[in-house]
This record gives C-alpha cells, sequence and structure tokens, in this order.
C-alpha cells in the first residue's frame, strides 16, 4: 500500500523558478525511503509540498490516502515533520519540550509525561531530559527534534536532512535511532539527503531527484545493478579518439567534466590492459581510479554529470519567495 503518491507534481514561483518538474513518486507504507539528490534538485520544496506547508502549481499529492491540498487538515493528523532548522526551545529542557509538543496536539498530564519519557527513552535522550536545551550537543537536538515528531504517533515521519552539518558519529547514532522507530514504531520514514552513503546504506527504496525531477527510483540495489560493469575514471593529456576500441571487456566511453569515463564489465582486468595500451601509445596518464558500482554514479548515468554540490539554491529561493507572501 502507497502511503504517499504524488503525480505530475510541480511547483513554480515568481519569475519563472520551477522548483519541481512534473514529479512522480510513490512511497509504501512501512519502509524507509530516501529522496537524494544535490543542493537545488526540490527536496525541500517535496517536503513542505507533502506536509502541506506549500500549495503545488500542478500536479496532486496524497499522504495516508488525503490529498495534500484538499484535506491538509487531515494530512497534519498523519504525518510527524522534522524540518532542517531545528525548532527546540534552547531555554527550556528537553522534557519541557515535549511536554508542549504533546500539548499542541491535545496530549495532557499523565499520559503527555509517560509518552515524553517513553519517547526520550527512545532517542537514548531520558538521562538528559531535565536538562536545557542550550547545553544539548548538535546530535542530541537533532534526536529531541525526532522525538517531538512523534509525541502523535505519526503513520508517517518526514525528516528533511536529518543529519546536515553533525559529525560522523552523531549521524550514525541519528540512523541508529530512526531504524528503531521504524522497526518498533511502525512508522513510515521519508528523508530527503545529500549524501548518497546515507541513502545507500539506510533506505529501503531510494529516489534519486534532480533538477525536481525524479531520475531513478528503486532499491538501492537493484538501482547500481542497472548501470552494469565498474567504471575507469581517466585524467589524460591528449584524447582517446577510439584507441580503446579493440578492448572487450569496455563497455563504452564517456568524456565527462573533462575525465574519460570507462564502463567495462571487470574492471580488475581492464585497467591494467588499458593502462597499457595509452603508455604503448604515448599518451600520459595523469590519475586513474576503479570506481564500483555506486548511486553517485546511478546519478551520473542518468544526468550525464557528476554528482556534486551546486552553487545555485533553488530552495533558498523558494523559502526568500514563501517569507514574501507572507507579509
Amino acid at each position: 500500500m502507497n502511503i504517499v503518491e504524488t503525480r505530475n507534481l510541480s511547483v513554480v514561483y515568481k519569475g519563472g523558478v520551477r522548483a519541481l518538474d512534473g514529479l512522480d513518486l510513490n512511497v509504501r507504507e512501512g519502509e524507509i525511503f530516501c529522496l537524494v539528490g544535490p543542493n537545488g534538485a526540490g527536496k525541500t520544496t517535496t517536503m513542505r509540498v507533502l506536509t502541506t506547508l506549500l500549495r503545488p502549481t500542478g500536479g496532486w499529492a496524497r499522504v495516508a490516502g488525503y490529498d495534500v491540498v484538499k484535506e491538509a487538515g487531515k494530512v497534519r493528523k498523519m504525518i510527524g515533520y522534522v524540518p532542517q532548522n531545528l525548532s527546540a526551545d534552547d531555554e527550556l529542557t528537553g522534557m519541557e519540550n515535549m511536554i508542549l509538543q504533546c500539548r499542541l496536539y491535545g496530549i495532557r498530564g499523565r499520559e503527555a509525561r509517560e509518552r515524553s519519557l517513553r519517547l526520550l527513552e527512545l532517542v537514548g535522550l531520558r538521562e538528559a531530559a531535565d536538562r536545557l536545551v542550550a547545553s544539548y550537543s548538535g546530535g542530541m537536538r537533532r534526536r529531541l527534534e525526532l522525538a517531538m515528531g512523534l509525541v502523535h504517533t505519526p503513520r508517517i515521519l518526514f525528516l528533511d536532512e536529518p543529519t546536515l552539518g553533525l559529525d560522523v558519529h552523531s549521524r550514525v547514532m541519528i540512523w541508529e535511532h530512526i531504524r528503531r522507530l521504524n522497526h518498533e514504531e511502525k512508522t513510515t520514514i521519508l528523508f530527503t539527503t545529500h549524501y548518497m552513503d546515507e541513502a545507500d546504506k539506510i533506505s529501503d527504496r531510494v529516489a534519486i531527484i534532480d533538477h525536481g525531477k525524479i531520475v531513478a527510483m528503486g532499491r538501492p540495489e537493484d538501482l547500481k545493478s542497472s548501470i552494469g560493469g565498474d567504471v575507469i575514471k581517466l585524467k589524460i593529456n591528449g584524447r582517446i579518439n577510439g584507441i580503446l576500441s579493440g578492448i572487450d571487456e569496455i563497455i563504452k566511453v564517456d568524456e565527462i567534466d573533462g575525465e574519460y569515463r570507462v564502463k567495462v564489465k571487470n574492471g580488475e582486468e581492464a585497467l591494467p590492459r588499458i593502462l597499457r595500451i595509452l603508455e604503448e601509445r604515448g599518451i600520459k596518464v595523469v590519475y586513474a581510479s576503479l570506481v564500483k558500482p555506486t548511486l553517485d554514479q546511478v546519478f551520473v548515468e542518468y544526468t550525464g554529470r557528476e554528482y556534486r554540490e551546486e552553487e545555485e539554491h533553488v530552495d533558498v529561493r523558494v523559502m526568500t519567495y514563501v517569507r514574501e507572501r507572507k507579509r
């Protein structure tokens, strides 16, 4: 059963900024689903539409069977949302933040306290419950946000860049707790990230988004196997121009951003042969590397360019526009 569905979803802002461009997405109930892509790809915009914070320009989206525009109130009762920017109050303790969140959902008294303690235990913050949030580390704050997003027992939890800016240890802890939420609370998790390694290791399924469109979607292992073969990256002084055409192991050769990417059936066997041929032709190799299939490579295969952070951040402009509309 799909708990999230979108069809031809689009968001266009003043000045022709197209944040989403015909987005088709489906998330199954009970899975951990990742929307991954570079900055400016449309991840945060998608999350804001699905959590009823932005109206789409075209297409439709349903969460837990409810239309995000026509039945926004019903959607909000079904979801939890942890945005990029932390919302916990520094001047309150962890427990006080939890109790306040409970009250916002009409949960009071003994039930609010018991539920808050259970969730703080779940995310490893029981011992820090009575400390001011101002004294929390970045990882602790993010875990508190996770607990706050669960006080009303949502069917689906939306997490926008949940490990952004955290150190490696804190990232690992966050994902341990998210797995527990998914397993013990039976909560569907939909998260965004620009870390391909997180998408690969954590997700049941992944959707790669670029320029507001889904370019590939499926299980990480299926996406990686779909592109076939290993990749040899070459930076050379000169041009290949068919020199490698006689090597049976080669599937194809592409030139991307000033380097050659040679897809081969078996990298360990093909690499020394390729280097030998280039040397015989007098072509100097600046560097060579062998890359096994990764989600980064899937991105390259489907977009024709390297996966990297882009300077232009569409979502920043979107947020600016939203603030202007509220004035």
